[in-house]
């Protein structure tokens, strides 16, 4: 930076200011470069502290919690005026009392004008137990005992409410299997540990149907959705959450990676892997770069038409066994996507709304990116310079306002204001202020343009991911507690009952009368499938893909 800093060269204001810049923007980095260096120099102090048995720096914590905030709720968000409701006429009364008066302490004139009524709530807690008589016969022809069978969901020596129960404190209410069995004991209920256990994930194959029609009728209502992931534990080993959802559904899935591949397995419902060789699929190899022999070899194989995985890995082996694993990977990956948009078997996505992991990267034809997502790269920047950081706060308020404005396209869209706020964004994101972070950060935003402004395109798709954030932290926080699974049925479990947890939410289902009433075998309440299907068409999350251009 000061190789081309030459004081004689400074003729005019202009030039002496060109030159301040540049020694304030080296002041930030050097600050940024000594705070580094002071945390290595730390880690490595405290390493040879630890060789020779003594103890390194101790980790303070600090004072306030989360310090460093990158959050953006201030900016971004009006505060609501929040007006308090009557809740009594939502209250339902199971039992009615009268409260009588004493007699003796009114005066002889008092007349009686009816009954305030008071509502008071409360719980029943304890243990209901059936004794149930089954009527039995026997046949002496036949040397064969006729018993009559226990209702539906009445297996074993548990009822349906026990066992809802058990699933809704576990996987909605995030309790241990510790403190599950300590509550149904305080009630009395002679239960063990390991049938606890067997209430969560064993003999569930009802509610995992449950959530695969919940996912493909997910699927089906909009053409977009949003996607995250988030780290887990499997038998000890990390492994990934992968979370899908809209304003109808969420659903998890966990992985053992988070590839391309592994997200095109999930947006398939872990269906049989395909690859397809067509013009789209060598669209994509030219992206990647692949060699030209490469390229030729591949037109070689099978066109036009889905290949089995263990074929299509065959043909590599045979014809391509050279190749690196990161061309092989991408080969794969480019065959996987144009299969995974040629097949007709599962709903196809048109858009993700993801962060920029580059696993969601040509999935889908579009992707839109997340502005609170890129607005956080901005909250992370911390100058040193007072002059750096008033900089920093004017674009600030210039991007967040420029966001309050797509909020407001949303509501109402109009070519119009298409064209205008296409055209403000290119003002905003070629501001140049003379500090180098910030600027920079700038240009990696408009060079993402197409991805940031889909919502001109679709007005109806959030400009956020927060709901997959949100549905990641309910996983973020069952890890907390219950730390990981152990089986692949306990890993199952979790998806499945999450999955119709976080949906019943967004549909306004009491999750455990849901649990209930599928254990009971009653069926009375309708499938959460059925129901967003239905609101889907109410709702109708894909206007803009359906109207004509």
């Amino acid at each position: 930076m000061l190789n081309d800093l030459d004081i004689n060269n400074i003729r005019d204001l202009d030039d002496a200011l060109d030159v301040i810049r540049k020694l304030l923007n080296l002041v930030e980095t050097l600050r940024q470069e000594n705070l580094e260096l002071k945390e290595q120099n730390q880690q490595l102090q405290d390493a040879i502290h630890q060789f020779k048995g003594e103890q390194g720096k101790p980790k303070i914590k600090p004072n306030k919690k989360n310090p460093k905030q990158y959050s953006s709720e201030k900016e971004r968000k009006k505060s609501k005026k929040r007006k308090k409701r009557s809740k009594k006429d939502r209250i339902k009364t199971h039992e009615t009392q009268t409260c009588y008066i004493d007699k003796a302490i009114l005066p002889k004139d008092a007349q009686s004008k009816g009954y305030n009524p008071v509502v008071v709530q409360d719980i029943k807690f304890g243990a209901y137990n059936t004794l149930f008589l089954k009527e039995k016969y026997y046949s002496p022809s036949l040397n064969r005992t006729y018993l009559a069978p226990l209702p539906p969901g009445y297996d074993g020596e548990f009822g349906p409410k026990v066992k809802a129960m058990a699933i809704k404190l576990y996987f909605d209410s995030n309790m241990t299997e510790r403190n599950i069995l300590d509550l149904l004991k305080d009630a009395e209920i002679k239960i063990s540990a390991g049938q606890v256990s067997n209430f969560l994930i064993k003999d569930q194959e009802t509610f995992h149907q449950e959530k695969d029609a919940i996912y493909e009728a997910g699927l089906k209502s909009s053409p977009w959705q949003h996607i995250d992931d988030t780290s887990t534990r499997v038998n000890g080993q990390n492994q990934y959450c992968q979370i899908l959802c809209n304003p109808l559904y969420t659903a998890y899935f966990t992985t053992k990676d988070k590839s391309r591949l592994t997200v095109l397995d999930v947006l398939r419902n872990f269906g049989p892997r395909s690859f397809l060789l067509n013009e789209e699929a060598f669209s994509y190899i030219d992206i990647f770069r692949l060699p030209i022999p490469v390229v030729g070899q591949l037109k070689t194989f099978p066109q036009q038409q889905p290949i089995r995985e263990k074929l299509f890995l065959g043909l590599l082996d045979k014809h391509l066994s050279h190749l690196g694993p990161q061309q092989r990977n991408r080969i794969l990956d480019a065959t996987a996507v144009a299969a995974y948009h040629a097949q007709m078997e599962f709903p196809v996505i048109r858009l993700l709304l993801s962060d920029e992991a580059p696993q969601f990267k040509l999935i889908t034809q579009e992707l839109a990116l997340c502005w609170v997502h890129d607005g956080r790269h901005y909250k992370k920047l911390d100058p040193f310079v007072p002059l750096h950081q008033q900089l920093l706060d004017i674009f600030l308020k210039q991007y967040w306002d420029f966001y309050k404005q797509l909020l407001q396209y949303r509501e109402y869209p109009s070519d119009k204001e298409h064209i205008r706020l296409d055209n403000l964004f290119d003002e905003v994101f070629s501001t140049v202020t003379g500090y180098d972070a910030l600027d920079q950060r700038i240009a990696k935003t408009k060079a993402k343009k197409s991805s940031m402004l889909l919502v001109l395109d679709h007005p109806e798709i959030p400009l956020h991911n927060n709901p997959a954030e949100l549905g990641a932290r309910k996983r973020v926080r069952k890890r907390v507690v219950s730390f990981g699974t152990r089986t692949i049925l306990g890993t199952k479990a979790w998806d499945t009952f999450m999955s119709i947890s976080a949906t019943a939410k967004k549909l306004g289902i009491n999750f455990y009368d849901y649990v209930c009433d599928r254990i009971s075998g009653a069926c009375q309440m309708l499938s959460m499938a059925e129901l967003i299907t239905k609101r889907a068409q109410k709702l109708n999350l894909g206007a803009s893909w359906s109207s004509p251009p």
